[in-house]
């Protein structure tokens, strides 16, 4: 149960980390603390049939506060976008040979 307690630990740390840079209006930092996050949480998930009935009732409960938080930063965070979507313009210089400019 020591190294589900220290995963889930990673875990709450890179959900802190990641509550502090949004705080801070880095929103890439937070969205790579969050992929961390979601990284553990799926390594305990994977665990989880294999965890004794007391680690259940330790981890469970606690997993799933850290996993509610992380979700909740997840809804706060803006969504990546592209800058533009403009077409692509042809450059008319581009069909030119370089050595018969010269």
């Amino acid at each position: 149960m020591d190294g589900d307690l220290k995963l889930l630990a990673d875990v709450s740390l890179a959900v802190e980390a990641a509550e502090t840079a949004a705080g801070e209006g880095e929103f890439t930092g937070a969205r790579e603390a969050l992929d961390d996050a979601e990284r553990g949480l799926d390594a305990l998930r994977a665990r989880w049939p294999q965890m004794r009935p007391a680690g259940r009732a330790v981890i469970g409960p606690a997993a799933a506060e850290v996993s509610g938080r992380a979700d909740a930063l997840a809804r706060r965070l803006p969504r990546a976008t592209a800058l533009s979507q403009a077409p692509i313009e042809h450059d008319p210089e581009q069909d030119l040979d370089p050595a018969a400019a010269a």
